[in-house]
């Protein structure tokens, strides 16, 4: 039993091996991150791997001087990208094929709902969800499985990326040394992702309050 259980806990938190794995794996390390980080963002299926976390105690690590900042933030905003490219056409091909068969239980007229929102508020929600842990693996997805325009989404996939890998990698590179960020990085984490939530669900209440309208004012209200 130990052997799956240290495994999981390796994945799930693999940041707190990080400074061995640099001892162990030396340059490789940067090829260890940006696989992690790839499936992260680009596979839905492992939304648990670690993020934010991750990212902070790399950039910590940078600051000590055991690894490069610039080759750091360079693979990993590459990798990001990557991944949100691959979820975005995993969700625009093999999603949409699943969703629209017969037997699915996804209707047609949520999907066009889908559509309908990735539409308007779709470049927000791809940099936005980039601070939400598990929704930043499936709104690509989505935005795939919406048909959103891949030359738009390219755009706020790279914008967003950029945010967030600079965001936690260089505060973790600049302040992950100072006892009172590392003793309260959680709490970092939540309050930025608690300002995500509000942004996104402003966004929502915006959707329901203008599908309303279009379902009060009904067909025959139309001129």
């Amino acid at each position: 039993m130990s052997l799956p259980v240290t495994f999981i806990d390796f994945v799930l938190h693999f940041d707190k091996f990080l400074p061995g794995i640099i001892d162990t794996y030396g340059f490789w390390t940067y090829l260890i991150l940006f696989v992690i980080i790839f499936c992260e963002t680009g596979l839905v299926v492992t939304p648990y791997l670690p993020g934010d976390s991750l990212l902070f105690v790399a950039g910590a690590l940078a600051g000590a001087g055991l690894l490069n900042v610039e080759i750091l933030l360079a693979s990993l905003i590459i990798a990001a990208v990557l991944g949100d490219s691959a979820n975005y056409w995993i969700g625009h091909t093999a999603g949409m094929k699943v969703l629209e068969k017969k037997y699915s239980f996804v209707k047609p007229q949520n999907l066009e709902k889908t559509r309908d929102y990735f539409r308007k508020y779709g470049g927000f929600t791809i940099v936005i969800a980039r601070f939400i842990p598990f929704i930043r693996t499936f709104a690509p997805f989505l935005a795939g499985v919406g048909k959103m325009s891949y030359r738009w989404f390219i755009t706020y996939n790279i914008m967003g990326a950029a945010m967030w890998i600079c965001a936690f990698t260089l505060t973790g590179y600049f302040f992950g040394g100072l006892p009172i960020v590392k003793d309260n990085f959680s709490l970092l984490v939540y309050a930025i992702i608690g300002i995500s939530l509000l942004a996104v669900a402003s966004v929502i209440i915006q959707v329901f309050r203008s599908t309303g309208a279009d379902n009060s004012a009904g067909p025959g209200s139309l001129q």
